[in-house]
């Protein structure tokens, strides 16, 4: 069995979900400990628990420790994952419901999804666009399409928006089985980036007054143009049954893509939503790196299964990239190099896989 501190590095529910995701793909138990002991609110929340119900329902897994609070989690798969027709409501976890991230869920099951042979569709209940998670946005037009890269057939779509707290919202998703040991995942070269061919923005909101999302429109367009930029920003009026507001931007280089949001709250103008998001941009853009920090550790564990060298430069090497790194390498014989310190941009090699 192997063993993970879930107080290592970040100390968050990453190292949950990467440990489940390798555990199903490897097929080896695992006890993950001190789950999330960093946090105000430590052990599985209802986000964490729903995920770990629905991976154990996906390769029949053996669970102990699978409850609200609980520090400690023992993942036991007892078949591959199987592809299917599946939903999960994160609201069903915790008595009052919850707005657990959608896009946290979803990203844990696709890897296990991929090797299973045919087709999976899930339909996923929850929050959609909430805190310290990638909106789905983020999703659609940035981590699907460097996937798509590599090989990986999934797309995702949504049919109600949810905010925090509240939640309710639903996204649908289908993700391509290739019923190998492993999928057949290229590598990437994703150290350049290329020239800007597009700059789009949506500025959403739900249940809330239009001026909101033309204020946060009107002060990114300010920001961006004063540096040099032409974005095209969309207003959406987002079908939801709680309030919220974001504001997301996509820059589509020659080679990569990266994203970037700001959500609106209480008491938080709307022209700092819609500049916020800009800065982020800015500030990548500047360090001339091809990945946005969260992309850079999001493709951490996709790239260690590839066959043959993948390489990738992120404008801000964070702990959750290190975190990340290190769960991997305690299931897979994957060699990681990474060049430059935490906090500053730099370069990770990922070696490939050698072993499962």
């Amino acid at each position: 069995m192997i063993i993970i501190d879930g107080s290592h590095g970040e100390g968050g529910g990453q190292v949950l979900r990467s440990s489940l995701s390798l555990s199903a793909v490897s097929g080896e138990p695992t006890r993950i400990e001190n789950i999330r002991v960093k946090r105000p609110n430590p052990g599985l929340q209802a986000q964490h628990l729903t995920g770990v119900l629905a991976m154990a329902q996906i390769c029949h897994a053996k669970l102990e420790g699978a409850e609200l609070g609980s520090p400690t989690l023992t993942f036991t798969p007892r078949a591959s994952p199987r592809s299917g027709e599946y939903a999960w409501d994160v609201a069903e976890a915790r008595r009052g419901g919850s707005a657990g991230a959608t896009s946290l869920i979803f990203q844990a099951l696709l890897v296990p999804l991929l090797l299973a042979e045919g087709n999976s569709r899930l339909c996923l209940r929850g929050g959609t666009h909430v805190a310290w998670s990638p909106p789905f946005h983020y999703l659609k037009m940035v981590y699907l399409p460097t996937l798509s890269r590599m090989g990986i057939e999934a797309r995702a779509d949504i049919d109600q928006w949810g905010w925090y707290p509240m939640g309710g919202g639903v996204m649908t998703s289908q993700i391509s089985g290739t019923g190998h040991a492993l999928p057949g995942m290229a590598s990437l070269d994703l150290t350049e980036r290329g020239r800007l061919k597009r700059l789009y923005g949506i500025s959403a909101l739900s249940n809330l007054p239009g001026h909101i999302a033309e204020r946060q429109k009107r002060q990114a367009t300010r920001v961006l143009e004063r540096e040099g930029f032409h974005p095209q920003i969309e207003i959406v009026d987002a079908p939801s049954r709680g309030q919220g507001s974001v504001f997301f931007l996509l820059a589509e280089f020659e080679n990569v893509r990266a994203g970037f949001t700001s959500l609106g709250r209480k008491g938080k103008p709307a022209e700092r939503v819609g500049e916020q998001a800009c800065t982020e941009f800015l500030r990548y853009y500047e360090s001339g790196a091809a990945l946005d920090q969260h992309l850079a550790d999001q493709l951490i564990l996709p790239m260690s299964l590839a066959e043959g060298q993948s390489s990738l430069t992120t404008c801000r090497i964070t702990q959750h990239l290190l975190t990340n790194i290190w769960v991997v390498e305690h299931f897979l014989k994957t060699r990681f190099r990474v060049e430059g310190e935490e906090g500053k941009q730099g370069k990770v090699t990922i070696g490939g896989r050698k072993d499962v």
